[in-house]
């Protein structure tokens, strides 16, 4: 539908609000596009309080808007609504009138101010800031410096990410002086100061504002991957995998690399056997990090004094005790370095109902470290009780945001797995001396806490709900719940009702403390290599179909049960892309039996039933779930999407190296495929299927057929869209299939690669691989191949350039947004026209947001240079006429790239009730509640 020809008919003002909303949402990009898009943000600070006590502010993750409460003395008093940017995760409060808010998948801060008592606010500023922020605190003698944590890396970062270079570090924490904030697009921050972990998330300050702890997310807990060609063959006899050699029909496991932990003298497998001569990386495992705020600039503490180390495998979120200065650390420590799952002869020491362990680690001033396991009552030698029991009651999982009492004397800590506030005495908690209690928890009745803040005065505690979306107000001295609020929530009711299944852990699990979350972190991976074979399970036929059969090559056609590492894959954007798991061997059919994508090998749903076994072999339930919940479950997790990619530019081009690696990508052929490209076997086509209206049109690469991928068995092909969040390991052993480092490379930040056991560090490792006679590695007179010597290495780093910056579900603009002043129009107006640009080349819904007295004005690109507003009746607005309005007084307007099907729900009819927001004020009914219509 050409979208101009909608601006007419508003220009005709025709009267059919719900019509003229489904054309609307008819003319989006994307085939069967979405009014919501689920990408599963892990929110880190949801809720905070005024400096004064008076407002509590909570971000409502999936409506991205702040709401604003009037706390009274019988409970909260809702004040205003606040569209910020997409994905909101953290707030917290400058002063009563002054707020900031994370939005993670927009890449921003939005700067709110306050007016009409609350009643009113505006985004004042936009700041655009790394990728990925998460999380944000004031700092320095004055509180009026920002530190917000992003990754290292994004579109709008002022320097080079070195993706390619070893020993950077990966985490970023961008420091701005909150009052001249810079008239850039990413104004003027004080400095950004580069930590050496992965990706940060959780920070913490010092009551006198002198210190900011800033704490890595995906840590590591300094285990690491040999891969399978490092490995000697022929099993523990020969110095290679440990035993046993064969599953129970006696069949041989195939040939597998190796996971091996730093014990902190050597690198040791589970038998204690050194394997030093084949690591070529260090681990310092740097956890959690200490900012000089009040230094000019900021910077992170010089020496040992500047980090913490072994605090934990996932760091979620910090608080800090105002008395003695403590730190505070939720965390998990994951124990992948033992192996096997199910219930068979070896479950006694195999990973069954032993994954993470949820805990709180204490550091202290001096430097010291002191892990507490919340769960301790837990006997880990036997399994599996059915749910609820003794056990699983007094447990707490998925530890999040805490809270600490004035006097410094009790701590507060939401348990996201088990529903309930736990409550600890911080001299028990620091001594380790508590005892695990029902008795010293609090039942969240809403479920899925994620965020708190305690009113002491009130005697309260404020609780984010993330599975019902809601503000669950507990008291401290009863503790139970007095009084819920539920947040507008506009995700489909197969997201609510499925989601709590991907988290709890007092249903997926006979002691209460492992869930599917414990390893897919908020739908997504836990950056680490798990080896999770069954001696006990059969071996299997691979059903197909093949797009490189393994038998060509002398591999089976089967899968063994006996697997061998495998890093842990997201949950996200699975939906079209076939069997599961790297072999693909999750799956419910045979190849596929007609045309539909979503039949035989195909049919996602089928393929992640087969996932049910996870919850009694892995997570160590005694029974599977019941299949309407594995319905719901999977009804919700194929929904979840990958974000756009942070490398790829705003406008969606390539650079000269990356379009050279695309060309070879789909171009260059060998004699690998039959033969084939590139693309071949790791398809890359984002409008494939769409004629069938599946729920995740295109591949990313792969369509999901199987292939032999230069390992011992047959793989499914993997997608691609990933690949620039496993950067950081560098660093890997001479191998037969894998050209390595002869030197050791020094300290890094991560253990784990890119290949199925994590054991291959770079994606030009991947490209320099294969050998001649495979055809990828071919003579300069053989078409296709890469020549040798400089001229081959350029080409091979073109390839890794473009698999880095690989197309995703959504472009590169998603998300992105930007606010117009009357000050700053020379600066934001070229990335105005850039949104508008994207919007008419499909790639996203532009919206536009301001206040207009005391109401939150919606615009809508309708193509043409024209904005449709949130009121039938008004004619459609021209884009010169809107930036206008930016010039008066309190006129700011902020523009976002919103996915494609979700602009008219976030721009002009926040209930999706086919009334438009502005009409529902004016007849004062309730733009936030579909049931309340004019």
């Amino acid at each position: 539908m050409a979208l101009p020809f909608v601006a007419r008919n508003v220009l005709s003002r025709l009267a059919f609000a719900p019509a003229l909303l489904a054309c609307l949402a008819a003319g989006s990009s994307a085939a069967a596009a979405s009014s919501f898009t689920v990408f599963e943000s892990g929110q880190v600070r949801p809720l905070a309080l005024s400096p004064d006590g008076r407002l509590l502010f909570a971000v409502n993750t999936p409506d991205n808007h702040l709401e604003v409460f009037r706390v009274k003395d019988h409970g909260l008093e809702h004040r205003a609504s606040i569209p910020v940017g997409l994905e909101p995760v953290a707030v917290a409060a400058r002063s009563a009138t002054e707020v900031w808010v994370v939005n993670h998948l927009s890449d921003s801060v939005s700067v709110v101010e306050l007016s009409d008592g609350a009643h009113a606010g505006r985004v004042v500023r936009t700041l655009l800031v790394g990728d990925e922020p998460r999380d944000i605190v004031f700092g320095g003698a004055g509180r009026d410096r920002a530190f917000i944590t992003t990754a290292h890396r994004g579109q709008n970062v002022p320097y080079d990410p070195e993706l390619t270079t070893p020993g950077v570090g990966r985490a970023d924490v961008w420091v701005f002086d909150a009052d001249p904030l810079g008239p850039t697009l990413t104004g003027t921050p004080l400095t950004i100061v580069t930590l050496f972990s992965d990706t940060p998330r959780a920070l913490a300050v010092t009551p006198d504002g002198s210190r900011v702890y800033a704490a890595a997310f995906h840590s590591g807990n300094r285990t690491t991957a040999l891969h399978e060609g490092v490995v000697p063959n022929g099993g523990e006899e020969a110095g290679g995998v440990p035993g046993p050699a064969t599953n129970w029909e006696g069949v041989p496991h195939p040939e597998t690399g190796l996971i091996v932990r730093f014990d902190g003298a050597h690198w040791v497998d589970e038998l204690g056997r050194s394997w030093d001569h084949s690591v070529r990386l260090s681990l310092p495992d740097k956890d959690v990090f200490v900012i000089d705020a009040n230094a000019d600039p900021p910077t992170q503490l010089p020496g040992a004094a500047g980090f913490y180390t072994g605090v934990g495998t996932i760091l979620y979120s910090m608080a800090i005790n105002p008395v003695s200065g403590k730190v505070y650390v939720a965390n998990t420590e994951a124990g992948n370095e033992r192996r096997f799952e199910g219930p068979g002869i070896y479950a006694g020491h195999s990973t069954r109902g032993h994954l993470h362990e949820s805990r709180i680690t204490v550091l202290g001033p001096g430097g010291g470290v002191a892990p507490s396991h919340l769960n301790k009552h837990i006997d880990y030698e036997t399994c599996c009780a059915p749910v609820p029991n003794d056990e699983s009651e007094r447990s707490l999982a998925l530890p999040q945001q805490m809270a600490v009492t004035r006097d410094g004397a009790t701590l507060y800590v939401a348990a996201l797995g088990s529903s309930k506030i736990g409550v600890y005495g911080t001299a028990a908690l620091e001594d380790d001396t508590f005892t695990p209690s029902t008795a010293a928890q609090i039942v969240v009745p809403g479920g899925g806490p994620t965020g708190l803040v305690l009113d002491e005065e009130r005697r309260r505690l404020y609780v984010l709900t993330r599975f019902d979306n809601a503000i669950s107000i507990l008291s401290t001295v009863t503790r139970a719940e007095v009084a819920r609020v539920p947040l507008h929530n506009p995700e489909p009711p197969s997201v609510v009702a499925g989601r709590r299944f991907l988290y709890d852990a007092s249903f997926s699990s006979s002691h209460g403390d492992s869930s599917c979350a414990s390893c897919h972190v908020f739908g997504d991976f836990d950056s680490l290599a798990w080896d999770l074979g069954n001696p006990d399970a059969d071996v299997a036929r691979i059903p197909g179909p093949f797009e490189s059969h393994p038998l060509d090559f002398g591999i089976p056609d089967t899968h063994h049960p006996m697997k061998g590492p495998m890093t842990t894959q997201s949950l996200r954007g699975m939906a079209n892309h076939g069997p599961m798991h790297w072999r693909g061997d999750r799956t419910d059919g045979d190849q596929s039996s007609s045309e539909h994508p979503d039949s035989g090998t195909f049919d996602e749903v089928a393929a992640f039933k087969e996932f049910q076994s996870a919850f009694t072999d892995l997570l160590g339930r005694s029974e599977p779930i019941p299949d309407a919940d594995m319905q719901a479950f999977a009804d919700f997790i194929l929904q979840v999407t990958y974000p756009p990619n942070p490398i790829r530019a705003l406008d969606n081009s390539l650079t000269p190296d990356q379009q050279a690696g695309r060309d070879f990508y789909f171009n260059n052929v060998s004699d690998f495929s039959d033969p084939g490209t590139c693309n071949s076997c790791h398809v890359l086509d984002p409008h494939a299927n769409e004629e069938f209206g599946v729920a995740a049109p295109g591949f990313f690469g792969t369509d999901g057929r199987y292939t032999f991928d230069l390992e011992t068995e047959a793989f499914k092909s993997p997608h691609f869209r990933n690949l620039y969040q496993k950067i950081g390991m560098f660093g890997m052993a001479d191998n037969e299939l894998f050209p390595g480092s002869d030197e050791h490379m020094g300290d890094q930040v991560r253990g784990f690669g890119f290949n199925n056991e994590g054991g291959v560090p770079t994606l030009f490792r991947f490209v320099s691989s294969a050998t001649p006679d495979m055809g990828f590695n071919q003579s300069p007179l053989t078409p296709g191949g890469f020549p040798p010597g400089p001229e081959g290495d350029v080409m091979k780093r073109q390839v890794e350039q473009f698999l880095l910056a690989f197309d995703s579900n959504l472009a590169p603009i998603v998300g992105q947004q930007v606010t117009l002043t009357g000050e700053n129009a020379a600066v934001v107006g070229p990335r105005i026209d850039l949104l508008i640009a994207r919007a008419e080349a499909g790639e996203c819904d532009l919206v536009a947001k301001r206040l207009h007295g005391s109401r939150t004005e919606g615009f809508l690109y309708v193509g043409s240079g024209l904005f449709l507003g949130d009121r039938l009746w008004d004619p459609p607005i021209a884009d010169a006429a809107l930036r206008q309005r930016a010039t008066r007084k309190r006129g700011e307007v902020t523009y976002t790239c919103a996915p494609p099907g979700s602009g008219v729900r976030i721009g002009i009819d926040r209930d999706g009730d086919g009334h438009r927001d502005g009409d529902e004020i004016d007849e004062r009914s309730d733009p936030a509640d579909p049931s309340s219509t004019p």
